[in-house]
């Protein structure tokens, strides 16, 4: 296969070889010999060195340079027309016969040589590697022989070898073959012109790109803005829808108290039919004698449940060990004007009328007070300085309002009427399944120490003379009236509930009935699942020195928590 004499490349015909020499080595084979000028026509290259390294002491002197017309060979002879003698010189040996000049630099394959005006002088012949013919001049204008090296100078073969193997690298170098690359991507042009144009345009593309990008940024801040925009909006007709659901929820959206409750179930249960309007002038009179008075009707109360409760148990209770119950206590139920939100103040009703049969609490009101008085006496608290962050939570306000009320509140009341009270906080589960076993061990000591105190051997169901227990979970309370303890050692709970209505309570005073009622009252563990509950316990009287302590200390008002 044919070899590339200039890059060593080996190729598969002779017409490949040729083309091969015309597009790699030709097309760029024509370069100034003494300075780094390249690119160019055979024309222009000869005006070149004729115009530019021709000095004064040059300019008398006939010089020829001859191509030998062979296409195998790079070596280049200068050649004097008045001397019949050619000599080749190496590139690498310039400098041994040319002289050093600062004007007249040459670079030949990437090396500067200083060249003088009289490097080129009569009868010397100088071999240029890798240099292209000059020019064809008249008398006394220098010309490019190309001449074939002979086949006895084995030497000189052997060395040009050598050169033509490094000139293989040197010839892979863009500036050599005079390509250009663009240093933004990967195009490689010839032309040094066609280049720069190629780069403004990349710089023109560039600074296009920086406007857009520019405007899209501004779009997507401006977009960005107008989503957190939207997103506040909602975010507030969230948060304000919200609020209205906590306040019709905790009675606060000034949808009207008991009267106004009352009042409109009352006409709709005219408009159905269910009442007719002599019975409605009748209850709304009956309604507001007892509201003028501030003590409660009396018309969701039941009473005698207690001693009821200790003839079953005392009958019945074949698999509890021990039954404690609370002192004799009424139950009230939830009416048609409190309905859905005044449990509190129905378990606080019970609570008092267990109270009020205890000789030592003589100094309470003597009948029991109607929910919209009980909402009168929580604002007097208030206005005391009693437990004020409760009282910013309500507003101050809860006359006229369905607001739910809780454990600090009942507990506010039993302070101004001088009644000791604790609450405790069993703010988390206490056993498996979130269950609370240690508020029933609570509840079960508050009603057994009491009995322990009294008689050393106590009866297997004993009524103690204890109040009920108020408690209190999210979004409803009761009261505690007792706990059983079973053979097997499980407790359980005894709840009044105000959504029970008094036909059902007055089932237990039955015996034929009452067993029904009381599996419905018996909460075990796993019946009491919520998160927290908080209880509020009766523990006697305050003297005038502790009831001013505890109205001040209720401004930080803190539960005993449990565990």
């Amino acid at each position: 296969m044919p070899v590339c004499d200039i890059c060593c490349e080996e190729l598969p015909s002779e017409a490949e070889m040729r083309t091969h020499l015309f597009l790699s080595h030709m097309d760029n084979v024509l370069a100034c010999p003494f300075c780094s000028l390249s690119g160019v026509s055979y024309n222009e290259l000869s005006f070149h060195i004729n115009t530019t390294h021709i000095d004064k002491d040059c300019q008398d002197t006939k010089t020829t340079v001859v191509d030998s017309g062979q296409k195998n060979s790079n070596d280049w002879t200068v050649q004097s027309p008045n001397s019949t003698k050619t000599s080749n010189v190496n590139v690498k040996n310039m400098d041994k016969v040319s002289q050093a000049s600062p004007q007249s630099p040459s670079q030949v394959n990437g090396m500067a040589y200083p060249i003088t005006g009289t490097c080129l002088s009569q009868g010397t012949s100088t071999s240029l590697k890798s240099s292209p013919p000059a020019a064809a001049t008249a008398s006394g204008a220098i010309k490019l022989v190309r001449t074939t090296p002979t086949s006895s100078n084995k030497v000189s073969r052997e060395r040009e070898d050598g050169r033509r193997k490094s000139k293989q690298k040197r010839l892979a170098s863009p500036i050599k073959e005079g390509c250009f690359s663009c240093p933004m991507c990967s195009l490689v042009c010839k032309d040094c012109f066609i280049l720069q144009e190629h780069v403004e345009l990349h710089l023109q593309d560039q600074d296009a790109a920086e406007g857009h990008s520019s405007e899209d940024l501004t779009l997507a801040r401006k977009l960005q803005e107008e989503e957190e925009q939207k997103w506040r909006e909602a975010e507030t007709r969230r948060e304000a829808e919200d609020f209205k659901k906590l306040q019709k929820q905790f009675g606060l959206d000034n949808s009207g108290g008991y009267r106004k409750q009352m009042e409109r179930n009352m006409e709709r249960a005219v408009s159905r039919g269910q009442m007719v309007p002599a019975e409605f002038h009748r209850k709304k009179a009956e309604m507001l004698e007892s509201l003028a008075s501030g003590v409660d009707d009396g018309r969701s109360k039941t009473s005698g449940l207690m001693e009821a409760l200790c003839r079953y148990y005392q009958k019945y209770a074949s698999d509890c060990a021990h039954v404690w119950l609370c002192a004799e206590t009424d139950h009230y139920s939830s009416s048609e004007g409190d309905k859905g939100w005044g449990c509190g103040y129905r378990n606080f009703q019970m609570l008092l009328s267990s109270l009020h049969r205890m000789e030592q609490y003589n100094l309470l009101p003597v009948s029991v007070p109607s929910i919209p008085r009980v909402q009168a006496l929580i604002e007097e608290v208030w206005g005391q300085g009693t437990d004020p962050q409760g009282a910013s939570h309500f507003n101050h306000r809860l006359k006229g309002t369905q607001a739910w009320i809780g454990a600090t509140e009942i507990y506010a009341v039993l302070t101004s009427f001088s009644v000791k009270a604790r609450i405790v906080d069993f703010h988390k589960p206490t056993g498996p399944g979130d269950t609370h076993p240690r508020l029933f061990e609570w509840v079960k000591q508050y009603f057994s120490h009491s009995a322990s105190r009294v008689a050393r051997l106590t009866p297997k169901v004993e009524q103690t003379t204890l109040p009920p227990v108020y408690l209190q979970h999210q979004g409803h309370s009761r009261s505690i009236v007792g706990v059983e303890q079973k053979v097997n050692g499980n407790l359980c709970l005894l709840l009044f509930d105000p959504g029970c209505a008094p036909r059902e309570m007055r089932r237990v005073l039955s015996q034929d009935t009452a067993a029904t009622m009381v599996r419905r009252m018996r909460k075990f563990s796993g019946g009491l699942k919520h998160r927290q509950y908080q209880v509020v316990a009766v523990e006697g009287l305050l003297t005038p020195e502790e009831k001013r302590s505890r109205i001040l200390n209720s401004r930080t008002l803190c539960a005993e928590k449990i565990p």
